[in-house]
């Protein structure tokens, strides 16, 4: 989870359906908290694309240094 800090918040203005906005109201869902969740799900799905597609790109590819480094150890 993204940390939360109240002392660098930016104000940001959105449209919601009146719909919408009315049932959250009467079943007292925090419309600002739960605004902040969806862009911090939205933005944690963003990275994790962006992590994913950079992989694609250049995968990991096996390193036998690693494994004479182990062999080195057990000497």
């Amino acid at each position: 989870m993204l940390a939360f800090d109240a002392m660098t918040t930016t104000r940001a203005t959105f449209t919601l359906e009146e719909d919408l906005a009315d049932r959250a109201r009467r079943l007292g869902v925090n419309i600002s908290a739960a605004a902040r969740q969806g862009v911090e799900t939205a933005v944690r799905d963003a990275m994790a694309a962006a992590d994913r597609t950079a992989y694609e790109r250049s995968p990991e590819r096996a390193d036998t240094f690693w494994d004479e480094a182990e062999a080195w150890s057990a000497e």
